[in-house]
């Protein structure tokens, strides 16, 4: 798809169909960075979203190997 680039101020735009915003779930913030000569444009994603979908509870039997408990854990402690 062509488009032209229009002049906004000492700046450059380029109106991008609602289709194509639409495709890449972009609303209103982007990120936009240079690769090479290219520019891309992504939607701004809150930085941990779905972080607790992929979590696996069945993972967690030993998060600790390192831990080792004392003595002390075991016993009455005294305030």
């Amino acid at each position: 798809m062509k488009s032209t680039l229009r002049k906004i101020g000492n700046s450059r735009g380029v109106l991008i169909p609602a289709s194509l915003l639409a495709a890449c779930e972009i609303e209103n913030e982007i990120e936009m960075r240079l690769e090479g000569n290219r520019i891309v444009i992504e939607p701004v994603r809150a930085p941990r979203l779905s972080w607790f979908e992929s979590y696996q509870p069945e993972q967690d039997e030993n998060a600790w190997p390192d831990f080792v408990e004392t003595e002390s854990e075991n016993e009455e402690w005294q305030w």
